[in-house]
């Protein structure tokens, strides 16, 4: 039984909402809601979650706040009060655009929405670090708008990526990729007549290819109280991330690290700009002129966050101690030793290129600092331990056939 005074109402069905609801689980006791459009086996098969609302249309703009109106008045009870947590930018879209109507049944904190559009919209983001002294890659705007030709004297390769991710993924079509890569003018073209084809008329973003394998990407997750005080700021580094077209950007793996300079700067960033809640950046190290520059801020924290809450800094935690205790907190630069993964010994010992980071993940197994979260302990369900083991088998495979 839920002794708490709130009850956790996850937004998500895939492993973020699971991490999420392992922490609730770690920290309190506390089996969450879970709202999804479609069910998923991470979470649909565990018994730390009390249970899965499925809700087709939740996707829906119109319908968001008409099914958390009946989620809330399914769950409100004795005065307990309802926590809401999204975990993919497009449901915290959704609480921040609706936040007028769903704080009158929900308590929660994320910024307000012009912050919002400056951060989720890249082509506003990368202006605003500009202005905050944040390095990023020289980046090219193409208007899918306008649709005229893409003249620009660049050097390739290029990354082309669309600037609003949440219209990009309204407009499917046959080969559509999270981020491509192109080599030559011709592939830029192709790309660039392909997403406008689709009906996306946002503009899409080109830019600068910047060397590396997965172990030049780095992560940081940072805290921001609903008074816009920075609690936890992290610095990680990637050891693997998805191969396939279609999930490259998705960290399977990553070391923890301390660079205060870098933690302390992306802090201060957001400090300036008045965000709340969790953000999760995405940077890539350039040798070239040995500057970390930033990608992208998820307005939510990531799917490998996780290693906060292994580390003793629990997500759930900070959301509960600020906006139900209201707790100030000191910050915290998390300096710790640490391999979070997803995938399987077998894959990090094959697919990590760089001999001494594989010499490291090594090290750290073996000394027992590191973790898988979607095995957690006390999630013992039989049929949800198959799967993921066939998962882990499937993995292999990915890495061993995709090489982006």
């Amino acid at each position: 039984m839920n002794n708490q005074p709130f009850i956790p109402i996850i937004i998500g069905t895939d492993i973020n909402a699971y991490n999420m609801a392992i922490s609730f689980h770690e920290e309190y006791n506390i089996k969450p809601i879970l709202v999804g459009k479609e069910e998923m086996s991470f979470t649909k098969l565990s018994n730390v979650i009390e249970h899965v609302e499925i809700h087709a249309n939740l996707w829906d703009k119109n319908a968001f706040v008409y099914v958390l109106t009946q989620i809330a008045d399914k769950y409100k009870t004795n005065g307990k009060r309802l926590l809401l947590i999204g975990t993919n930018d497009f449901y915290v879209r959704l609480i921040i655009e609706n936040a007028t109507a769903l704080k009158k049944m929900y308590v929660f904190n994320y910024m307000t929405e012009d912050l919002m559009n400056n951060l989720l919209v890249k082509s506003n983001f990368y202006k605003l670090c500009e202005e905050h002294g944040i390095d990023a890659p020289k980046t090219y705007y193409y208007s899918c708008l306008k649709k005229e030709p893409f003249t620009e004297e660049v050097l390739f390769p290029l990354i082309i990526k669309p600037s609003n991710g949440v219209q990009y993924y309204k407009n499917k079509f046959p080969g559509q990729q999270k981020v491509y890569r192109v080599e030559t003018r011709q592939e830029l073209n192709d790309v660039i007549n392909q997403v406008n084809a689709s009906g996306y008329e946002e503009d899409l973003i080109i830019q600068d290819y910047i060397p590396g394998d997965d172990t030049y990407m780095w992560d940081s997750v940072i805290y921001m109280s609903s008074k816009g005080k920075a609690q936890l700021s992290t610095f990680a580094q990637v050891v693997l991330q998805e191969h396939t077209v279609t999930a490259i950007g998705n960290y399977t793996a990553l070391i923890t690290r301390y660079n205060e300079e870098m933690m302390k700067k992306l802090l201060h960033f957001l400090e300036a700009v008045g965000y709340v809640g969790f953000a999760n950046f995405d940077l890539k190290f350039d040798e070239r002129d040995g500057k970390f520059k930033v990608f992208e801020v998820n307005i939510r924290q990531g799917r490998s966050s996780y290693y906060t809450t292994a580390l003793g800094h629990n997500m759930a935690r900070y959301f509960v101690d600020d906006v139900i205790y209201e707790k100030e907190k000191p910050l915290t630069l998390l300096n710790e030793h640490y391999l979070f993964t997803v995938v399987p010994k077998i894959v990090l010992n094959k697919f990590v290129e760089n001999k001494e980071i594989q010499k490291e993940v090594r090290m750290l197994i073996k000394k027992g600092k590191w973790g898988n979260p979607l095995f957690y302990k006390k999630d013992n369900h039989f049929t949800r331990k198959l799967y993921l083991l066939a998962r882990q088998f499937n993995y292999y495979k990915k890495y061993k056939n995709n090489n982006w």
